[in-house]
C-alpha cells in the first residue's frame, strides 16, 4: 500500500487541475515536493547548508532542471545512453528558475543551497517547463528555509487573440505571444519571451494576466506550507557579523566622495572605477595598520553600499547619470559592415563601451541542428552562439567552456530576431550567427541582435524587417516615492539598480523581451513608461543603423555557396534517390553538388547546394529528366544502353528506355544493328508510341531523317 503524502489542489482556470503533494518522495531533503499536472509530474528538492562558509557576502545558490528521458518513454541517445550533462534548452529553464527565485532569499542568508528540478512523467502535450518554478518554489514554502516567497512562474500564449495560460504545444506553435512570467502575491519578479511584433499595451496585458493565475498558485503553497509541520516557523540563522560603528565610520567618510565621484560625468569605464577605488583606499589606509587587514573585508562590503546609495541619490536628485547622460539617453553608435571578407556576411555594433562582432554563416539542411531532448524532439535551421571572453571587460579569467550566461544572452537574441528571418521558400539556408563581444560596459545581449541584424543584411538574408534592442534599468526609492527610469544603461546601473530590461523589437512591435526586477512594488504604470521610453531608444538606435545598411542586399556575396530548391511529386522520390542511393550518389558525383530530399506532405522537397550555378544547372537537368513524363511525338536525346538482335534499347530519360527496333534506325534495310549503332552512342529518337497495358516506349530515329527519295523501278 503506497503512502499518501500532504496534497494541495487548484484549477488554472480552464478545468486543467494542478496538484502538489509532499512527504511522500525525497524526505530528507530539506524541502521537497512533486508537482502534477494531466501526466507530467515534476519532483522538486532543496538542500541548503545550516552554516554559510566563512566571509562569505552572497548566495551561493545552484539551480538545475533536468528532463529524465524515461519519463516519456524513450532512451537517451549517444554511446552511454544516460542522462549526461545539461543540454542548453534544460539550462535556459534553470536560468528561468535560479533568475525568479534568487532575489526573494533574506540578504543576509548566505549558506549554500541546492535546487533541482527533475522531470519524472512527461504528458505529450504539456509544456513542463512553465511547472518547474511552482515546484520550486513549493519545495522551499514546505521546507524551514527562509525564503521571502512563494512565487510561481506561467507561460502566457495569445493565440487567435485568446491568452491561455500554460498553452499546449500546439498552442504556442500559432501564438504571437509566447512569454514566461514569474511573480510573488504582489509583483512581477522576472519577465521573458518572444512576440511577433506586438505593441507595448498588449505585452502589459498578458503580464497582468499572468500575474493574476500567479496569484492562485501561490495562495496553493501557502495552504499546503500550513499543513507541514517543519515549515512553520522558518529557521534562525546568523550569516553575518557586522560591526555598526565601523559602517558609520565608512558612510561618514566616503558618502559625499562616492556621490561627487558618481556625479562627475566620466564617460571611461575603467576611470570611473579606479575613483571609486581610490576613495575606498583612501579609507582603509586611514585605519591603524593593526587593524587594517582585519576590517578591510567589512570595510569593502560598506563601502559598497555606499557607492550603491550614492549613485542611486545622484540619479534620483540630479536627473543624470554615471557618464553625464540624461535618463533617456543613448550612448553614441556607430557600426560597420563587410569587416571580415571571407565570412558569408559580418558586422561590428558599438555603443558606448560594449561592442560586439557578429559572423553570419549559410549552410544546408545538413547543418542543421538536431535537438533530442526528453520531450522536444525535431531540428532547428537558425542558430545564435553569444561568447563573452574576460578581456571584453579587461578580466583575467580561465576559458571553462560555454557559461550558462552565454546560453541565456544568446537565446534572448535568437529569440528577437528570429521572427524577421524568412521562410525556406525565400531563404533556403540554415543561418547560423555567431557574436564576440569584443567590449562590454553593459547590454552585450543588445548589442548583439543589432549586430545580428546588419550581419544578415550584409549576408544577403532576405530579413524581414531590422530589428534593435535595448537594456532599461530602474531606479526607486520607496520612502520618497522618486523613480528614474534609465535607458541603455551601463554595467554599474544594471549592478546597483533595481530593473534589467531587455525590449528588442522592428519599428512596428516587440519581437522578445527579458526582464529583471530586484525590487517590490513595481506598478504596471511604471512599466508601460519603461516600455514606451524603450520603443523611443530602440527606434533611435534603428535609425543609427540604418547610416550603415538599410536593406539586405540584392545578392549573396560570390564566395557564398548556392542553393536552390526543386520540387516533385513525391512519388518520383524514390526514382531520383535510386537504389541504394546509386542514382543521387552518381549525380552528386558528377555535378559536385550537395543534394538533400525531403519528403513534406505530398511532395519531395530536394536542396541542390553547390559553389557555382552551372553545377546547380546541371544537377536540375538530371532532376528533371528524372521525374519527366515521356509524351509521344517528343524528341529525345538518348543513350543506347543495349543492343539486340532485333534492335537497341535506348534510355531517353534518366531509368526510363524505349525500343529503338530494327527497322526504325534508318530509312534503308539495316542487316545489323551493330552496323548503324554503339553501345553508349547517344543519338536523338523520337517517341512513337507508349503501350497503354506495359508502358513500353516505342521509338524511332529515321523519323528524324529524311527520307530518301523512291528509285524508280526499270521498265520491261
Amino acid at each position: 500500500m503506497s503512502k499518501i503524502g500532504i496534497q494541495t489542489s487548484f484549477d488554472i482556470g480552464d478545468g486543467r487541475i494542478i496538484t502538489i503533494e509532499t512527504g511522500k518522495l525525497a524526505k530528507q531533503a530539506d524541502g521537497s515536493v512533486v508537482v502534477k499536472m494531466g501526466d507530467t509530474m515534476l519532483l522538486a528538492t532543496i538542500v541548503t547548508k545550516t552554516e554559510a562558509a566563512e566571509n562569505a557576502d552572497f548566495l551561493p545558490l545552484s539551480v538545475e532542471y533536468q528532463e529524465k528521458y524515461a519519463s516519456a518513454g524513450r532512451f537517451p541517445g549517444g554511446f552511454f545512453k544516460r542522462e549526461a550533462r545539461l543540454s542548453e534548452y534544460e539550462i535556459l529553464i534553470s536560468r528561468l528558475v535560479d533568475r525568479a527565485l534568487r532575489p526573494l532569499f533574506p540578504d543576509d542568508y548566505h549558506a549554500e543551497t541546492q535546487v533541482q528540478i527533475t522531470l519524472i512523467s512527461a504528458d505529450k502535450n504539456i509544456m513542463p517547463d512553465a511547472l518547474a518554478c511552482l515546484a520550486a518554489s513549493s519545495a522551499i514554502a514546505v521546507s524551514n528555509i527562509p525564503f521571502n516567497g512563494p512565487i510561481s512562474e506561467v507561460r502566457v500564449a495569445r493565440v487567435e487573440g485568446k491568452l491561455i495560460i500554460n498553452p499546449t504545444f500546439t498552442e504556442v506553435a500559432n501564438a504571437d505571444i509566447d512569454i514566461m512570467v514569474a511573480a510573488s502575491v504582489d509583483n512581477i519578479v522576472m519577465v521573458e519571451g518572444e512576440m511577433k511584433e506586438i505593441s507595448e499595451p498588449e505585452m502589459v496585458e498578458a503580464i497582468k494576466f499572468a500575474h493574476d493565475a500567479i496569484k492562485i498558485q501561490c495562495k496553493a503553497q501557502t495552504d499546503l506550507a500550513a499543513l507541514v509541520e517543519i515549515a512553520n516557523p522558518k529557521r534562525v540563522y546568523c550569516h553575518e557579523n557586522n560591526d555598526e560603528d565601523l559602517r558609520k565610520a565608512v558612510t561618514e567618510a566616503t558618502y559625499q566622495k562616492a556621490y561627487t565621484c558618481a556625479k562627475s560625468g566620466n564617460k571611461n569605464k575603467h576611470e570611473r572605477g579606479e575613483a571609486f577605488e581610490a576613495i575606498l583606499n583612501e579609507f582603509i589606509e586611514s585605519l591603524p595598520e593593526e587593524e587594517r587587514e582585519a576590517k578591510t573585508p567589512l570595510v569593502k562590503k560598506y563601502y559598497h553600499d555606499v557607492e550603491k546609495k550614492a549613485m542611486r541619490n545622484m540619479i534620483l536628485d540630479d536627473r543624470f547619470r554615471l557618464d553625464g547622460r540624461k535618463l533617456d539617453e543613448i550612448r553614441p553608435i556607430w557600426s560597420e559592415v563587410d569587416y571580415l571578407p571571407a565570412a558569408h556576411g559580418s558586422a561590428i555594433f558599438t555603443r558606448g563601451e560594449t561592442q560586439s562582432l557578429t559572423t553570419v554563416t549559410l549552410g544546408t539542411k545538413l547543418d542543421e541542428q538536431a535537438i533530442d531532448g526528453a520531450v522536444i524532439e525535431g531540428r532547428n535551421n537558425f542558430i545564435l552562439h553569444y561568447n563573452f571572453p574576460s578581456f571584453s571587460t579587461g578580466e583575467v579569467k580561465m576559458n571553462r567552456g560555454t557559461s550558462r550566461r552565454e546560453v541565456g544572452h544568446g537565446n534572448l537574441a535568437l529569440r528577437a530576431l528570429k521572427p524577421i528571418i524568412p521562410a525556406s521558400d525565400i531563404n533556403p539556408y540554415t543561418v547560423r550567427i555567431v557574436s564576440d563581444i569584443l567590449e562590454s560596459n553593459g547590454s552585450s545581449s543588445m548589442a548583439t541582435v543589432c549586430a545580428g541584424t546588419l550581419a544578415l543584411m550584409d549576408a544577403g538574408v532576405k530579413i524581414k524587417k531590422p530589428v534593435s534592442g535595448i537594456a532599461m534599468g530602474l531606479i526607486t526609492d520607496n520612502e520618497t516615492k522618486k523613480y528614474a527610469v534609465l535607458s541603455d544603461i551601463l554595467g554599474d546601473e544594471d549592478h546597483l539598480g533595481d530593473m534589467d530590461f531587455k525590449v528588442t523589437g522592428t519599428k512596428d512591435g516587440i519581437t522578445a523581451c527579458q526582464m529583471d526586477i530586484k525590487v517590490d512594488g513595481l506598478s504596471f504604470e511604471i512599466l508601460l513608461e519603461a516600455l514606451n521610453q524603450a520603443k523611443a531608444g530602440r527606434l533611435h538606435i534603428l535609425g543609427e543603423m540604418e547610416k550603415t545598411i538599410t536593406t539586405p542586399r540584392e545578392d549573396y556575396k560570390p564566395h557564398v555557396p548556392r542553393i536552390e530548391k526543386v520540387t516533385i511529386p513525391k512519388e518520383f522520390i524514390g526514382a531520383v534517390i535510386g537504389p541504394g542511393g546509386k542514382i543521387i550518389q552518381e549525380m552528386q558525383k558528377d555535378t559536385n553538388c550537395t543534394i538533400i530530399i525531403e519528403e513534406v506532405g505530398e511532395f519531395g522537397i530536394i536542396d541542390i547546394f553547390a559553389a557555382d550555378k552551372n553545377s546547380i544547372d546541371a544537377a536540375k537537368d538530371r532532376i528533371r529528366k528524372i521525374v519527366a513524363v515521356p509524351e509521344i511525338g517528343e524528341i529525345y536525346k538518348g543513350k543506347v544502353k543495349s543492343i539486340m538482335p532485333f534492335g537497341a534499347f535506348v534510355e531517353v530519360l534518366p531509368g526510363k528506355d524505349g525500343l529503338l527496333h530494327i527497322s526504325e534506325i534508318e530509312w534503308r534495310r539495316v542487316e545489323k544493328v551493330e552496323d548503324v549503332l554503339k553501345e553508349g552512342q547517344e543519338i536523338e529518337v523520337k517517341l512513337i508510341e507508349i503501350d497503354k497495358k506495359t508502358g513500353k516506349m516505342k521509338l524511332s530515329r529515321k523519323a528524324l531523317l529524311p527520307r530518301p527519295p523512291r528509285e524508280d523501278k526499270p521498265q520491261a
